[in-house]
């Protein structure tokens, strides 16, 4: 009986603690005639990019979540520090989706998840600050400058990365590769280019790439590579 009362109050808890989270969506369209690429600018929360080939705009489904708030507050907040906003910028569409300064005030948090559909052949350019990022099916240019979180990309032409922490996943590039990397693992596989990486700490996995393997610095964790089929560097 005193189990049944135990888990009883640990799933009260739990529910309430769910029921705190004030969530929101907002979707947001651009067509991109006369615009090639796509320049991101995001705080907290995940980021799901797609491409489609065909595909003749950008759209975005935004998810807004403020933590441990009710409506008002979180109405509040949004309205306060939220930027969120897609327009054009001379060739360029650029996608905003932050909560300025940061500071909600008590033991609030915020953040916006994102999902994004665009036209395969757009360049894309990333600035994040933290949560996870999936990219995949362009065939365009891809650059990321990350804070924290997991990386994954999969299909893409030539790829950089600058990445502060997390883990990072690289399946079928076109072009080159270009990781650098604070800390976390990195594993990298079918490669069309040249794959260049500097390395502070984290597990680093190479396998079948046509060109090159540069490992400028590995810093501290294993090293495995296999079926390069160009020359091979590695700082020691």
């Amino acid at each position: 009986m005193r189990s049944f009362v135990v888990m009883a109050m640990f799933l009260a808890s739990f529910a309430h603690a769910a029921w705190n989270d004030y969530t929101e969506e907002r979707d947001l369209e651009l067509d991109t005639a006369d615009i090639d690429g796509l320049e991101i600018d995001s705080g907290a929360g995940s980021l799901d990019v797609k491409g489609v080939a065909g595909h003749d705009g950008i759209v975005v489904k935004a998810t807004i979540v403020v933590s441990d708030a009710d409506e008002d507050e979180a109405a509040r907040i949004i309205a306060d520090k939220m930027k969120l906003s897609l327009e054009k910028r001379g060739e360029r569409a650029e996608l905003v989706a932050d909560f300025k300064d940061g500071f909600m005030g008590r033991d609030l948090s915020a953040r916006i998840d994102l999902e994004i559909t665009m036209p395969a052949g757009l360049a894309l350019k990333i600035e994040d600050g933290s949560g996870s990022i999936d990219v995949k099916d362009l065939a365009s240019d891809v650059a990321i400058d990350d804070g924290s979180g997991s990386i994954d990309v999969q299909n893409v032409a030539n790829l950089v990365i600058d990445d502060g922490s997390g883990s990072i996943d690289v399946v079928r590039a076109s072009g080159d590769v270009s990781v650098t990397d604070g800390s976390g693992s990195i594993s990298i596989r079918s490669v069309a280019g040249t794959v260049t990486i500097d390395d502070g700490s984290g597990s680093i996995k190479v396998s079948d790439v046509e060109e090159d393997l540069i490992i400028v610095d590995d810093g501290s964790g294993g090293v495995k590579f296999s079926d390069v089929r160009g020359t091979i560097e590695q700082d020691t």
